[in-house]
């Protein structure tokens, strides 16, 4: 779903949140996709990953459904990590509701019905604000395409080895990350 007319980013933070979650890009609201079994396995079983090995040591967060808001645009990545430091916790230590900062990494997994031009697009938007990596993972195809600054994006199948931010110290194949569609009946 798009708007006809254009709006300010201003405007659309006022309006309610929607299920599934509304992007604002260029003037426009985008309402993303309602994710479906695999989406949602490979989201919460990244953020587990990425939790299990840099939450208890502070060193970042990960995040499923994150809104992020910076550069004119207001997004929901399918996933966000930021590194500690970077998290703008409130005065008690919770994580806050808003977060008006670009991620450290972003993850977007393709859904069917989904454009690839504008979830690249975004992924695109967030390495030009300081994002150092992001990641496109087409469960389809089974392939990720990695994104880093400068570079032109890296397509990965099977057991290659996918590139991780600096600051996390997790080791992953593409092989092991569509393993997690497979659950233990």
């Amino acid at each position: 779903m798009t708007t006809a007319a254009p709006l300010t980013l201003e405007k659309f933070l006022q309006l309610p949140e929607t299920k599934p979650a509304s992007e604002f890009i260029n003037g426009r609201i985008y309402q993303k996709p309602m994710p479906a079994g695999k989406h949602s396995r490979l989201q919460l079983k990244f953020c587990d990953a990425v939790n299990q090995i840099a939450e208890a040591q502070q060193i970042a967060l990960a995040f499923p459904e994150l809104r992020c808001t910076f550069g004119g645009r207001s997004i929901v990545p399918d996933a966000t990590v930021f590194t500690w430091q970077r998290i703008p916790f409130e005065a008690d230590g919770e994580v806050p509701n808003t977060f008006e900062l670009y991620p450290d990494w972003t993850v977007e997994i393709l859904s069917p019905e989904q454009r690839t031009t504008k979830v690249i697009s975004n992924i695109l938007h967030c390495l030009k604000y300081g994002t150092q990596l992001g990641w496109l993972i087409d469960p389809d195809e089974r392939l990720i395409l990695a994104f880093i600054p400068g570079q032109e994006p890296i397509e990965l199948i099977g057991s290659e080895s996918l590139p991780i931010p600096k600051f996390l110290n997790l080791d992953l194949t593409v092989q092991q990350v569509f393993g997690w569609l497979k659950v233990s009946r």
